[in-house]
């Protein structure tokens, strides 16, 4: 992380960032290609988190998608399950 920068990360001080680091390093992969990945989830997992009814459809012109409401209750308990500091 670039100095400059330090001020941008917003991960919660209750959550363990090394973690969520390794994670989202291995979620990054599913996307490599020639040593290159994209700086966002694989389409499979994304339609994945869709057919669950965690998201709103991933497929449309915009760059984001909307948590559902049971995605963000979900989310708040995984993230605190799976990346709370003990």
């Amino acid at each position: 992380m670039r100095d400059d920068e330090e001020h941008l990360v917003r991960i919660p001080s209750e959550l363990d960032a090394d973690k969520l680091a390794e994670v989202a390093l291995a979620l990054l992969s599913l996307t490599q290609h020639g040593g290159r990945v994209w700086k966002a989830l694989d389409w499979d997992l994304m339609n994945l988190l869709f057919k669950k009814g965690w998201i709103s459809d991933p497929v449309s012109k915009t760059k984001s998608v909307i948590l559902t409401e049971e995605g963000e209750r979900l989310a708040r308990i995984l993230l605190a399950k799976h990346f709370g500091k003990k």
